[in-house]
């Protein structure tokens, strides 16, 4: 992936994670304030998703935005909403990361 597409993927992966922070303080789109951020943030990361998979393989930068989200979704409901670590779930984690590394080594040395 190039560095475009690194940053890309970087700032749809923290959108859709800021979406996702949104979308639980507005309690089912109960609140339209939080409701509105979510879905503006989901948009905005759609986008640069979007760019993003044009600088790569289309199974690579997914697969990354995804993982990349997981990772950090899992760490802000861990800080910002005090839920459950247990080490299923950081196992789990160290998982998405390996399956990436793995991913990411194959197209570097051209295997697919």
């Amino acid at each position: 992936m190039s560095l475009s597409a690194v940053g890309l993927s970087l700032v749809a992966a923290l959108s859709f994670v800021a979406g996702g922070s949104f979308m639980k303080l507005s309690s089912g789109f109960a609140r339209p304030v939080p409701g509105a951020a979510a879905l503006a943030l989901f948009l905005g990361g759609a986008v640069a998703q979007t760019l993003a998979m044009k600088h790569g393989e289309m199974g690579v930068s997914y697969v990354f935005i995804l993982g990349l989200e997981a990772v950090l979704a899992f760490a802000i409901g861990a800080f910002l909403f005090r839920e459950n670590v247990s080490a299923a779930k950081l196992l789990g984690v160290a998982l998405i990361i390996g399956g990436f590394a793995l991913l990411h080594a194959s197209t570097a040395v051209g295997t697919h």
